[in-house]
């Protein structure tokens, strides 16, 4: 049995869509899980109870939801451009999908261990916006054209910053692969040893930029119902719409994943002694989807000249500046090493 899945191109074949699955399913299961948590959150700072009717607490809100996009009549506009406008949410899907195969949840348990990982995730982050953009143009009308024009400013801008603000972890560790990115910040010190500590002020400016990648308040100008009715995704019902939810909250537990992997140390116990486990992976990101959530639960949404002014007159600075500065840090070796762990990663 072993060798059929070793040895053969069916099993083979078999062997890689099992992993896939492996990754997929408890995925989706876990979106909706999320949603409901960030549904919960937003209640809880305004004072009322959030979704508590369908399955115990509410639960099952996510899946009645789900079923109900299913069942819905597909609408599709007079003057859309079909072909277009059904190729769109998928690729919104598909590509935030398709990020997780190099995404590792403990050591070794990872579908592709690549060497290039994070080009890889930036990569494909950068070709999510397409779909926002088909999506927004198929539908011929002037506010969904409006919100995928800004969603393409928008992603183009914070990209700049997050890409900057990773050079200088990959300068720090040697490497683009995520193992080798969590290794280097395994130093025996336990939380004292991760990289947000000497990286401390661009975890801010990542998380920052990650909720301006991801359309979250107080960025989703993409979507902003007070002057888009509902942005780039308003001709869309039913299961086109919901792929393109899945799309957009699949984007932001990858932001929150790779907030973990680079800067909170990813499978790593933060206390020296602890094993090490997929379960601190889990509570990290489980963090930082909190963060998120209640981000969009207490800041109000900035004007779009704000955003732009923000991510090229503010961020791209520092993230530039960081990088110089962690470059020279790491090349004279300051305090030892605290910003060069290419020995610890290697």
């Amino acid at each position: 049995m072993v060798e059929f899945f070793t040895t053969t191109n069916l099993g083979i074949v078999l062997m890689v869509l099992g992993q896939c699955l492996l990754v997929l399913i408890p995925l989706l299961v876990a979106l909706a899980f999320l949603m409901y948590a960030d549904r919960k959150v937003w209640a809880a700072v305004q004072m009322r109870k959030g979704p508590n009717v369908v399955g115990v607490f509410g639960l099952l809100q996510s899946f009645a939801d789900f079923i109900k996009y299913i069942v819905k009549e597909v609408v599709v506009p007079a003057g859309a451009d079909k072909g277009v406008f059904f190729l769109a949410p998928m690729i919104s899907f598909v590509m935030a999908v398709i990020a997780w195969a190099v995404i590792p949840f403990n050591e070794g348990w990872v579908l592709s261990d690549i060497n290039v990982a994070i080009l890889y995730v930036f990569a494909i982050s950068s070709l999510e916006v397409y779909g926002v953009i088909m999506g927004g143009w198929a539908s011929n009308s002037k506010y969904p054209f409006l919100g995928s024009l800004r969603s393409a400013a928008q992603m183009i801008s914070y990209e700049v910053s997050i890409g900057l603000i990773i050079i200088g972890v990959i300068i720090s560790t040697g490497s683009m692969n995520f193992g080798a990115i969590v290794a280097a910040q395994d130093t025996g010190y336990g939380i004292l040893g991760w990289y947000w500590l000497p990286h401390f002020p661009m975890l801010f400016l990542f998380f920052i930029s990650a909720l301006a990648e991801t359309n979250r308040p107080p960025f989703d100008l993409p979507e902003a119902e007070s002057e888009l009715v509902a942005g780039y995704q308003v001709e869309y019902s039913s299961t086109p719409f919901l792929l393109f939810m899945i799309g957009e909250l699949m984007a932001v537990v990858l932001m929150c994943a790779l907030v973990s992997l680079m800067f909170l140390g990813g499978w790593l116990s933060p206390i020296p002694g602890l094993p090490d486990g997929v379960l601190w992976m889990i509570l990290k990101m489980g963090l930082c989807f909190f963060m998120f959530a209640m981000v969009k639960a207490i800041t109000p949404r900035y004007r779009y000249d704000q955003l732009m002014r923000l991510g090229w007159k503010v961020f791209l600075p520092m993230s530039l500046a960081w990088v110089v500065l962690v470059s020279f840090l790491a090349k004279f070796e300051i305090l030892g090493g605290f910003w060069a762990r290419y020995a610890i990663g290697a």
